[in-house]
């Protein structure tokens, strides 16, 4: 999988995807990620972006031309399954989304900033719009770091244990259930018997039951979609 980000903040984005797994991926040659200056297709001499809104409202907005320069050299480049744009009034991300666009090959994203992006890029060249959830971060940055992990995270191979991943929490829009590591007793709070039983049907009913528990208790609404 290849990922291009565009941005007009690509310093922000070189730790979260210099370690960890996301580190690891590209190591195994599982993942490539690309990350784009925008003001390199800036105007004027101090490489401008953004302007004034029209209609008097506050604020900046990133302008068509640079974006759309960039966007068009890279699509001339190769094809992308998606050109993803991360912003507050998209489609809400969750695990069968993340799951979807892990099947694809490559993918752009575009972080918004200021008060966002002309509207006519997003009528030229977005596929899909995304957002992370009900609230407004400083750019589109953040988004992009968090898609990308829930997705990569999930391509075969990233991760050593690749059952690991299936039993994530919202994988079949349940809650994971409780989870116990050694010693099988700390301060008088013991392991549950039957997960030192050895006997892994019941261990695996078990799981699901307290899954199925725990997920009525804190996210009903999961039950109900998987109901429809």
């Amino acid at each position: 999988m290849r990922i291009d980000i565009i941005t007009v903040l690509p310093e922000l984005l070189v730790s979260p995807f210099s370690a960890s797994i996301m580190k690891r991926a590209q190591d195994k040659g599982l993942a490539e990620i690309h990350v784009h200056d925008l003001r390199e297709f800036g105007k004027g001499r101090y490489r401008h972006i953004d302007d004034a809104p029209y209609g008097g409202t506050s604020g900046m907005v990133i302008m068509c031309e640079p974006l759309d320069k960039m966007i068009s050299k890279l699509k001339d480049e190769r094809n992308y399954d998606e050109i993803i744009y991360l912003t507050p009034d998209g489609e809400t991300l969750n695990q069968t989304i993340a799951n979807n666009l892990s099947l694809k090959g490559n993918l752009m994203m575009i972080c918004g900033h200021y008060k966002g992006i002309d509207q006519r890029i997003r009528d030229m060249h977005i596929t899909r719009e995304i957002s992370i959830g009900d609230y407004v971060l400083s750019g589109g940055e953040f988004g992009a770091i968090i898609l990308a992990d829930s997705i990569i995270r999930i391509i075969p191979g990233v991760i050593g244990d690749e059952t690991s991943a299936l039993s994530d929490s919202f994988q079949d829009d349940l809650l994971a259930p409780p989870i116990y590591t050694r010693p099988a007793e700390y301060k008088g709070h013991k392991v549950p018997d039957i997960l030192l039983s050895g006997n892994f049907p019941k261990i695996e009913e078990w799981l699901h039951e307290k899954a199925v528990e725990r997920t009525k208790e804190r996210r009903p609404d999961l039950l109900e979609k998987r109901s429809k």
